[in-house]
């Protein structure tokens, strides 16, 4: 939904199915009841997930006017794609595999431009439309400095492949897209500095000549080119997990006139460690309750002289509760956003708020997305029939960034 900072949906990533049938049929089952709730009088924005196979899909017959004429009749927009998740991502372990097929690979650049294009009919006139995806791969699979220097020359030249068709559609229809790329721990590209020293020594150079060379811009049209159709993906819980700096981050990527595709707006846990060694271990079983074998759940885990140590997924970190040099653990597990309080545990939404406030005061991006995909995988305690569960979500964040007094000297809480 359209709200005075930007477009307001959530991602369907949150729900089940491969081939767009699945898709389209868990759509219809949540989204008219979510707006109904949200957005009775306005249009509903839909942060719209589409596996490889249901990109497929809807790229034969009638599947995309058929959801086209849909929308129109529930009064509801696309606005912007997950393109991170290639395949299965609920009902079987997904774990690194979220990162497959990587864009070192040819069928991660074809899943994407079959997206881009979707994407390009369904976007509404005068709307910009933003496609998320992978980190370029994931860390562990690259051991080495040589191999990840390698797979970043392949996975770039892929992603200028991409931006190559973005900028053709762009002549052609008039609509601009972006790819969002998304830093994540354990990605390729793990944190927001990463990507930024990726954006500047890699992929604008790169850039300038593979433009040049195909297109015949000018260094000053390609620069532009790449910074229109490459953004960044800011994932909240992300950089909270990294114990990023979000509102140093904001600075920095608009000091260096890097655009931000969308905010997603998500949760993390959090907890200090105790010293005492029962203590610490009662907040150690407390994150244990969230070890679940489907998605990763990285930590990383802040020492006491300010360092900061990353372990693949939650069980790596789990064996090593022994060590007694840390003194916080931050776990990618997404958690719902109107809850902070899990017992021995916090969420991370002081930096939600961080995030929000800038949005507020400065909008610095159109697009923002709820993402919670955890909710079948998650504690009993936490389950909610589904379909409250979105709207509570959006409810939060709409009513925090309505609220006047929102600022960043105030988000502790």
């Amino acid at each position: 939904m359209k709200t005075a900072f930007g477009h307001l949906g959530y991602c369907t990533n949150i729900h089940g199915g491969e081939a767009w049938a699945d898709h389209f049929h868990n759509i219809r089952a949540h989204v008219p009841a979510v707006k109904k709730r949200l957005s009775p009088g306005a249009p509903f924005g839909i942060g719209l997930r589409i596996a490889n196979s249901a990109s497929e899909d809807l790229l034969q017959g009638n599947e995309l006017r058929a959801f086209q004429e849909w929308l129109q009749q529930e009064d509801c927009y696309v606005f912007t794609l997950n393109g991170f998740p290639y395949g299965g991502f609920h009902g079987t372990v997904v774990k690194d595999a979220v990162h497959a097929p990587d864009w070192t690979t040819r069928e991660r650049v074809a899943y994407t431009k079959r997206l881009a294009d979707i994407l390009a009919v369904l976007l509404p006139e005068g709307l910009d439309g933003g496609i998320s995806t992978s980190p370029l791969s994931y860390k562990p699979w690259h051991p080495t400095a040589v191999a990840r220097k390698e797979a970043m020359v392949i996975a770039t030249a892929h992603l200028l492949e991409v931006i190559l068709h973005l900028v053709g559609i762009k002549a052609s229809t008039g609509r601009s897209i972006h790819i969002d790329l998304e830093p994540e721990p354990g990605g390729l590209i793990e944190t927001g500095a990463e990507f930024i020293h990726w954006y500047e020594t890699v992929l604008l150079p790169e850039g300038t000549t593979t433009l040049a060379r195909e297109v015949g811009f000018s260094a000053e049209a390609a620069d532009a080119a790449i910074r229109e159709h490459l953004q960044l993906c800011f994932d909240i819980c992300h950089y909270a997990v990294g114990f990023e700096d979000v509102e140093a981050a904001i600075a920095e990527l608009e000091a260096k006139r890097i655009r931000v595709g969308k905010i997603q707006v998500s949760a993390a846990l959090r907890a200090p460690l105790p010293d005492e060694p029962a203590a610490r271990m009662n907040v150690i079983d407390a994150f244990r309750a969230f070890d679940e074998p489907t998605y990763l759940h990285q930590v990383v885990a802040l020492t006491k002289e300010g360092a900061r140590i990353y372990y693949d997924d939650l069980p790596a970190a789990l064996a090593d509760a022994g060590r007694t040099d840390t003194r916080e653990w931050r776990a990618h597990f997404h958690v719902p956003l109107f809850v902070d309080d899990y017992g021995l545990l916090r969420s991370t939404r002081p930096e939600i708020k961080t995030v929000l406030a800038l949005q507020q005061q400065r909008p610095f991006t159109a697009h923002l997305e709820v993402e919670t995909y955890t909710w079948d995988v998650s504690p009993e305690a936490m389950k909610l029939p589904l379909t409250e569960s979105i709207a509570r979500e959006l409810e939060w964040v709409n009513g925090l960034m309505k609220a006047p007094h929102l600022s960043t000297s105030n988000t502790n809480v």
